[in-house]
């Protein structure tokens, strides 16, 4: 619920080392055996063809792709023997955004859905997806890029919820939403500028709220695709909620609205 008007930049790539996976021939057989890799990191510049080759697998396989300077590799290398390519593996195989509304479906539950816009703390995620699974919600959104993954910290965090609620990884959430407002989903936006303060929004319906990053709030072409902007009112002297609050003070609304229509 930060402010978003901030200059925009790159937030640091982040890896555990218990999640590393370093070097050609094991990424190579960790794709090979439908392992699930959140993100791949490559030597920026390098010419290798066999090195793009597995770049491209990976890629296909799901992971973002990234290009990194060398001697971040060798920051972040363990073996210091990386070859050039580090993975990082997810701590739980992703879900699609099909599979999130089948399982509304399933239920018989007009679809509650958390996007996240580009968190970069795995603490933040971790706690949306405890949260979410708390409040029964069907799954969370996340883009593949410039986003933090279903690393190790993000499952410690969840305290398990990574094992119930579903994540799907998108390549642009701006187009994602879209899709679901085809769908017939409501997509409301969380800006501290927004018009509408959340107690008059209605959470009844096909529901999809967005989390925006750690101090940037939504970005520009996210914000302008969501249906309302709402806002958290404050009462007190700081002006804005760490991310996951924002999260849980929304979903609990939505919460209270649907069991107060069920009555």
């Amino acid at each position: 619920m930060d402010k978003k008007n901030y200059s925009r930049r790159e937030p640091r790539e982040r890896a555990e080392a218990t999640d590393l996976i370093e070097g050609r021939n094991a990424i190579s057989e960790a794709l090979k055996s439908g392992r699930t890799l959140d993100k791949v990191f490559v030597a920026d510049g390098d010419t290798d063809r066999a090195l793009s080759r597995l770049a491209a697998l990976a890629r296909e396989a799901g992971a973002a792709v990234v290009q990194v300077d060398r001697r971040r590799l060798d920051q972040m290398s363990q073996t210091h023997a990386h070859q050039g390519i580090i993975a990082q593996a997810a701590a739980h195989s992703y879900a699609t955004v099909e599979e999130i509304l089948q399982r509304a479906a399933d239920r018989g539950e007009a679809p509650l859905l958390i996007l996240c816009d580009e968190l970069s703390d795995p603490h933040n995620l971790g706690a949306i997806l405890r949260t979410a699974e708390c409040a029964g919600a069907h799954g969370v959104i996340i883009p593949k890029r410039r986003s933090v993954g279903l690393t190790a910290v993000v499952a410690k965090t969840s305290a398990g919820a990574v094992e119930h609620m579903p994540v799907a990884r998108v390549s642009n959430l701006a187009s994602t939403i879209e899709d679901l407002k085809r769908q017939g989903i409501w997509v409301f936006g969380t800006d501290a500028a927004g018009t509408t303060d959340l107690y008059h929004a209605d959470f009844q319906g096909p529901t999809a709220i967005v989390i925006g990053s750690e101090g940037f709030g939504m970005s520009r072409l996210v914000a302008e695709r969501c249906d309302l902007l709402l806002s958290i009112p404050m009462k007190g002297q700081i002006n804005s909620l760490n991310a996951s609050s924002a999260a849980a003070v929304l979903l609990y609304e939505a919460v209270r609205q649907r069991y107060t229509a069920a009555r």
